[in-house]
């Protein structure tokens, strides 16, 4: 029974000293934060699938800080995996997250009311701009009607002047027709009558020629009287002449 013992005490020994020199004839990294099996790999001169298969890592991309990767001399590697409490990447809590997504928040509602913000100072500068294109397009309305109405004026003045530069040269020559015989009994009438006067008036008769409102149509310019008074003459006498011969006999003509 103590043989046994002994001989089991000195296998045990036997083997964990074969398992020390194993160990120190290897080479070993201890993963740190941030590392990747790739990176790993590279440092050492191997290839990630022979750290897996070596180190018989079932997820490649899952390895923990203060892991220890066993690499060989020939790149034969043993993992003796170490419990450890940190990870290779540190992952957020709840609480960072909240404070991520209510920052996102807050800068999404910031740009919309900026960007509505924009908007309505947009349309109040498009408000302003039509408003005073308006009130220019109503000014010049205003300005087209005004010139339009003094143009109509000028030309309701230059017919006028027309008219009456027609009749006095219609009067004109019907004066210088007449003979100077006619010239003398058509003044001699007109003295008779009113003195030659064109504004003297008796109530029933008006003018140089004393002739009655009805014939002078309301019209008692001197161009008017001269042409009633000639339309008159030529047709109920013929000629002043003839109307001065009457009015000899008759007191009137």
């Amino acid at each position: 029974m103590k043989l046994n013992k002994v001989l089991l005490s000195a296998a045990t020994v036997l083997g964990f000293s074969a398992a020390t020199a194993a160990a120190a004839n290897a080479d070993s990294v201890t993963v740190s934060a941030g590392d990747t099996l790739s990176h790993i790999a590279a440092r050492h001169n191997t290839t990630v699938d022979a750290l897996q298969k070596l180190n018989n890592l079932e997820n490649i991309n899952l390895i923990f800080p203060g892991q220890t990767i066993e690499v060989g001399e020939n790149g034969e590697a043993q993992t003796q995996p170490v419990a450890t409490t940190a990870t290779a990447v540190a992952q957020p809590s709840a609480q960072e997250v909240a404070a991520q997504q209510a920052a996102q928040a807050q800068a999404a509602q910031q740009a919309a009311a900026q960007a509505q913000a924009a908007a309505q100072q947009a349309a109040q500068a498009q408000a302003q701009v039509a408003a005073q294109q308006a009130a220019a397009q109503a000014q010049a309305a205003q300005q087209a009607a005004i010139q339009a109405q003094a143009a109509q004026q000028v030309a309701q003045a230059q017919a006028q002047q027309a008219v009456q530069a027609q009749a006095a040269t219609q009067n004109a020559s019907a004066t210088t027709s007449l003979s100077n015989d006619e010239d003398e009994a058509r003044a001699w009438i007109a003295n008779k009558e009113s003195g030659g006067s064109y504004t003297v008036s008796n109530g029933q008769y008006i003018g140089k020629y004393q002739l009655s409102a009805s014939y002078l149509n309301g019209d008692y310019s001197a161009e008017n009287q001269e042409r009633v008074a000639n339309n008159y003459v030529t047709s109920r006498y013929g000629s002043w002449s003839n109307a001065k011969q009457h009015w000899l006999q008759k007191g009137w003509y």
